[in-house]
């Protein structure tokens, strides 16, 4: 141990604190005579304040009308301790009580619900500004499915998450001091109207839970699929747009082939304003079929990324039909509108006229002259272009799918042979061997799908959306769906074969 310096003996040591700013110390006004009692009764009990309590506070209702008698007994000439007279208001004392701890210096923090909104709205009927300042700095207590949540104001505050359903229903709490009651004369008012706490007791306290804990930027642990809807059934109810975008079921990776950044969504999740199309820097800028590759379709979701990902879009629910002998998908129900919504919004990136309103981009409904179809699209027909990608992965009728048929271990030049002609005698290609003029390569020869090939049904498909220029007379470019992974059949057999008895 150190042993000190000081000569003084330990008993008579004192504690010096350093000389404290004056401009740390809260000074009261002189509004009323500090060190005079002033008498105010709220309900049935009588409260005495000091001079420097109530001005502490101020100008409120209280220092207002001693001030007044203050005033009218200088003019008179009455002595004071007279001409004070009693203030009697009807209201909570309970609740004074809290009020009047407020004003002697000590700081009070809301219990409860019920405990704030009285504190409220008497800091608002007695017009004491630097209270009615510290309530709009405290949590909000809001009732969900008969739980209470204490819940800082700054949580409902970030961008995407504002405004929402408790900043538009209970603008009272969420508003500024100036904004208070509004469509009322808070001068002609008697009393403050009665005001409940927040309360929604139609709405699952357990999910509420969770949506805050994300909301303070904690993970969650997501357990199947109607736990994710409900969570996301009750962001939608309350407005949190930014975080429902973070609860959407999404995929996000780096493809190593394609040396791309990609995102996985499903179709009903897509947002119009979170699209863009993309140039392709890194390929020859050629598709299939020789025709000008101008870019493929990025998407990222509003709020929560910050940069463009190359979008893979998931279609399920058995409404994608593939028409082989054309290479043509034909889309039924919601989901040939959200297909119609989305190559609107492509074509309005693009700066093509579009022949029907842009509305929003999952709304169904459309012109009345044209319903909602890809084909009154500048960017497609009636039936949406397809392309099997030969990286695709293709699931058909429970089994893999591929285009490859044989695999030949040598390779040659068939066309230099003579065997090749009617008539000729059947030599293998290993007979030419003198005729062959290169090195050994295997080579992969690939099958493509036959023009009287049978519709295929897809369950569920993901597809890129690639924008390359289009031969048609429609429109100079054109929107074509690629093949990335499907899961489709082909006969009805396979469907019922997958189908599930209801008593198990």
């Amino acid at each position: 141990m150190t042993k000190s310096n000081s000569t003084e003996p330990e008993g008579n040591r004192a504690l010096h604190l350093p000389p404290s700013n004056p401009q740390l110390i809260t000074k009261i006004p002189n509004i009323l005579p500090h060190e005079r009692v002033f008498p105010v009764q709220i309900g049935t009990e009588l409260f005495k304040l000091s001079g420097a309590s109530i001005s502490s506070d101020a100008p409120s209702y209280f220092s207002q009308y001693f001030l007044c008698q203050i005033k009218k007994a200088e003019e008179t000439g009455e002595d004071l301790s007279s001409a004070i007279r009693t203030l009697y208001i009807d209201r909570d004392p309970v609740t004074f009580k809290d009020i009047a701890l407020h004003l002697q210096g000590y700081h009070v923090t809301p219990r409860d619900g019920t405990h704030f909104v009285r504190l409220f709205a008497d800091a608002q009927f007695y017009t004491l500004p630097k209270l009615m300042s510290r309530l709009y700095e405290e949590s909000i207590f809001i009732s969900i499915g008969h739980r209470e949540f204490q819940i800082p104001r700054d949580l409902f505050t970030s961008p995407g998450n504002t405004p929402n359903f408790f900043s538009l229903g209970f603008g009272l709490f969420f508003s500024s001091p100036k904004d208070l009651y509004p469509g009322l004369d808070r001068n002609d008012l008697i009393r403050p109207p009665s005001i409940m706490p927040p309360s929604v007791p139609n709405r699952s306290a357990e999910n509420f839970a969770e949506l805050l804990h994300l909301l303070r930027g904690y993970p969650i642990h997501i357990r199947d699929d109607e736990h994710r809807a409900a969570l996301l059934q009750d962001c939608r109810y309350f407005n949190f747009k930014a975080l429902e975008q973070k609860l959407l079921p999404h995929h996000i990776s780096f493809n190593q082939s394609r040396k791309k950044h990609e995102i996985l969504m499903r179709i009903q999740d897509i947002f119009k304003s979170g699209l863009s199309v993309m140039n392709d820097n890194s390929s020859p800028g050629v598709a299939s079929g020789g025709e000008p590759l101008l870019g493929w379709v990025n998407y990222m979701r509003p709020y929560e990324d910050d940069k463009q990902r190359e979008l893979v879009l998931e279609i399920g629910g058995e409404t994608t039909k593939l028409h082989l002998n054309n290479m043509r998908a034909e889309f039924v129900g919601q989901v040939k509108t959200r297909i119609a919504r989305l190559f609107e919004v492509l074509a309005t990136k693009l700066n093509l006229p579009t022949t029907q309103p842009l509305g929003l981009l999952m709304a169904s409904g459309g012109a009345d002259s044209q319903p909602p179809s890809p084909g009154n699209t500048p960017l497609s027909e009636d039936l949406v272009r397809i392309y099997l990608d030969p990286e695709a992965h293709i699931s058909l009728d429970g089994k893999p799918y591929t285009k490859a048929t044989e695999v030949e271990e040598m390779y040659t030049s068939m066309s230099a042979s003579p065997s090749v002609g009617p008539g000729a005698p059947h030599d293998s290609p290993l007979s030419s061997v003198d005729q062959y003029s290169g090195p050994t390569r295997k080579r992969r020869r690939v099958e493509w799908v036959d023009q009287n090939a049978e519709d295929w049904i897809v369950r569920t498909g993901q597809w890129r959306l690639r924008i390359q220029s289009s031969r048609s007379r429609k429109s100079a470019v054109e929107c074509v769906l690629v093949a990335v992974k499907i899961d489709a059949y082909s006969t009805e057999q396979t469907r019922n074969a997958q189908r599930g008895f209801l008593s198990g």
